[in-house]
């Protein structure tokens, strides 16, 4: 067993939270990066707007309001992805603050 005391044990934790929220950083950014942008949300907004343009144009009216409505969903999925990345980027940031919090309270105890 590794002998640590009250202080080292602090600094383990500071370090692990820091690099917790480095990742939870990084993830965010993907999510943000990655989930709005995706080619299958693009070419499904492309298929929907086409279909929504045939619905018009042979006047068939719910096949009109189900691609408002799929239009509708996709715009919630982008909504929630994005949600998403913000939140985690927010936990990241929070939990860096976490540490350095941490470390400086270590840092007033061994003064």
């Amino acid at each position: 067993m590794i002998p640590l005391n009250l202080s080292d044990f602090q600094i383990v934790i500071s370090v692990a939270v820091f690099i917790l929220g480095c990742m939870c950083v990084l993830l965010g950014a993907f999510v943000l990066l990655s989930r709005g942008q995706s080619a299958e949300v693009k070419m499904l907004a492309a298929h929907t707007a086409r279909l929504a343009q045939k619905g018009l144009a042979e006047e068939v009216t719910g096949l009109v309001n189900s691609a408002s409505a799929l239009v509708a969903s996709l715009n919630d999925l982008v909504r929630t992805s994005n949600g998403t990345g913000v939140f985690l980027m927010t936990l990241g940031l929070m939990m860096i603050g976490a540490s350095y919090w941490i470390l400086t309270q270590v840092a007033w105890t061994a003064v």
